[in-house]
């Protein structure tokens, strides 16, 4: 959410204008849409009609809090505002895109979590600061706008931060990298690399996978939009949201690039004498995300090869829900980026200590 280079004395300062920067875009919106500022409401759901009152219940507290703020920082928020105001003036909405993306949000915010303990009692509110999130950002970001799963992918960032102002800020910073994933191009994009990856890792399993009747993985669709939200236990799809999202492992990363590098050097000294192959060239597009789907995939290796059709295939993905242990995936996921990392560089055929050794090199990195 911040830049990598402010301090924590800027941060604060930070803070508040990401605070009213954020408030007077919601306003704009509020203002051309004032009848989308609340949820409509058909009476048959009891728990949304609490959530409505508990949301203005919590505003009208916000509101009286600000109040009793000092003269000075009222003084500093009127002149972050008047700078926000005329940041903001020149923005258009396409107001037909933006109340199809209302429409939708509004179908799809009810359904969000509602198991959740964030999201019970006087915790329904939240669901009103989702709703507000997300209309924001569709209204602010019309390339992209809304699309089903983004309420599932902002929700994460509601329950951990618990912050509107915050939540609003890092989902915009995660969709600047992620955004294409929920256009229909970016998404068959990511199926085909994982594809290719299954490839080099199983070439039967992927035969089997992506005949006629497999339709190339598509069954994969959810686990990638989501990250696995529900192949998991609720708390180790957190864990695996956070590893995701902060490039954990990666083959463009300059700590991979550095032990690969020092792998060829050792080799090229160790061996002068002895042929040695070149490396194979490196997939940059394999992300770890795509490994840990390669490792699910994998691990019921028996099972999808007794898949005939896509409707098989599917029943068997749907039957995972909750069942798969983070730890172990993550452990497998790993070794198999580590055996990719390692048949990309060059080819040693003596052996070596320990600390000299490729895995052991890649691994110490991020330990």
């Amino acid at each position: 959410m911040y830049p990598c280079s402010s301090t924590a004395l800027e941060r604060p300062l930070l803070l508040d204008q990401m605070t009213v920067r954020y408030q007077v875009m919601k306003r704009k919106w509020q203002q051309l849409l004032p009848g989308a500022v609340r949820l409509r409401l058909n009476g048959t759901d009891a728990e949304l009609v609490a959530a409505v009152q508990y949301f203005e219940q919590r505003q009208l507290r916000e509101q009286e809090q600000q109040q009793y703020q000092a003269e000075e920082v009222r003084e500093r928020m009127s002149f972050l505002e008047l700078q926000a105001q005329v940041l903001f003036e020149r923005v258009t909405f396409d107001l037909e895109e933006l109340q199809e993306a209302i429409r939708i949000i509004d179908k799809d915010v009810p359904r969000t979590d509602r198991d959740l303990a964030y999201y019970m009692n006087e915790g329904l509110g939240n669901l009103l600061v989702l709703r507000d999130i997300l209309i924001t950002y569709a209204a602010f970001h019309p390339e992209v706008s809304y699309a089903q799963g983004m309420n599932d992918l902002c929700s994460r960032f509601l329950e951990v931060l618990d912050s509107e102002v915050d939540t609003y800020w890092s989902f915009s910073c995660y969709m600047e990298k992620f955004s294409r994933d929920f256009r229909a191009d970016g998404l068959h994009r990511k199926i085909e690399i994982e594809a290719a990856l299954l490839k080099e890792l199983d070439p039967q399993l992927h035969a089997h996978l992506v005949t006629d009747n497999m339709d190339r993985l598509t069954f994969c669709h959810r686990w990638l939009l989501l990250g696995f939200q529900r192949e998991f236990e609720h708390s180790d799809a957190l864990r695996l949201f956070e590893i995701l999202s902060c490039d954990h492992l990666e083959l463009i990363s300059q700590e991979v690039d550095r032990a690969r590098y020092q792998e060829r050097l050792s080799c090229k000294h160790s061996l002068e004498d002895e042929p040695v192959t070149e490396p194979q060239a490196i997939n940059t597009e394999f992300t770890f995300e795509l490994f840990i789907c390669a490792t699910i995939l994998l691990e019921n290796r028996d099972a999808l090869l007794s898949c005939r059709n896509e409707v098989q295939l599917i029943q068997f993905t749907n039957s995972l829900q909750g069942t798969l242990d983070l730890n172990s995936s993550l452990e497998k996921a790993e070794e198999h980026f580590y055996n990719y990392c390692k048949r990309t560089a060059w080819d040693c055929r003596k052996s070596k200590r320990k600390e000299e050794h490729f895995l052991y090199q890649l691994r110490s990195l991020f330990s």
